[in-house]
C-alpha cells in the first residue's frame, strides 16, 4: 500500500549518510516534532537527479527553511558511502540530510519501491517529494515514471 497524505511515516530505522558510513536513526526521531521536506530520487549520480532534483533543493534550502521547514532530506536506494560521495560532489554541506536506503526497506514500507530492472538499476525508489509535519505526511508529490515536475523544490515551496 502506498503512503498517502494524512498517513504517519512508518516506524523504522533509516541510515543517514556521513563520512564514516551509515548513521542509524529512527524515523520517529528524525521526523518527530519538526517539519521535514523529503524528496526521493531513483539513484545518486544519475542525470536528472544530479542536474536538477538535488541541486534544486540545495538552491531553495534557505527559502524552504524561511517557510517553516526544519530539515531537508534526500532519499535514494543507494548505500551510505555513495550517498555521502554524492553529497560531497554536489556540495550540499549541512543543508540536506542524505538518507541511504540501501536495501530499499524504507521505500518498501512507504509503498514507493519500484522495479527498475529494465534499466539495469534493480529495485529503486519512485521520484517524489513530500512534506512531513511531526511524522505525518502533509503533502505528497509523486512523479510519473520518467518525469520531473511536481517533485521539485519549487513545486514543494509553492505548497507552503
Amino acid at each position: 500500500m502506498t503512503i498517502n497524505v494524512g498517513d504517519r511515516i512508518p516506524s523504522q530505522t533509516i541510515a543517514l549518510a556521513g563520512p564514516n558510513g551509515a548513521q542509524p536513526v529512527s524515523t520517529d526521531a528524525f521526523f518527530g516534532g519538526k517539519t521535514v521536506a523529503l524528496f526521493a530520487v531513483p539513484g545518486a549520480f544519475t542525470p536528472t537527479c544530479s542536474a536538477r532534483h538535488l541541486p534544486g533543493f540545495k538552491d531553495k534550502a534557505a527559502d524552504l527553511k524561511a517557510k517553516g521547514v526544519d530539515a531537508i532530506a534526500c532519499l535514494s536506494v543507494n548505500d551510505a558511502f555513495v550517498m555521502h560521495a554524492w553529497a560531497e560532489a554536489q556540495g550540499t554541506g549541512e543543508d540536506i540530510a542524505m538518507i541511504a536506503d540501501g536495501n530499499g526497506d524504507f521505500s518498501r514500507a512507504l509503498g514507493l519501491l519500484v522495479d527498475a530492472s529494465g534499466f539495469n538499476m534493480g529495485q529503486r525508489s519512485r521520484r517524489y517529494s513530500m512534506l512531513v509535519k511531526d511524522g505525518v505526511v502533509e503533502q505528497l508529490n509523486m512523479e510519473q515514471p520518467g518525469e520531473f515536475n511536481v517533485s521539485s523544490a519549487e513545486h514543494l515551496l509553492g505548497q507552503l
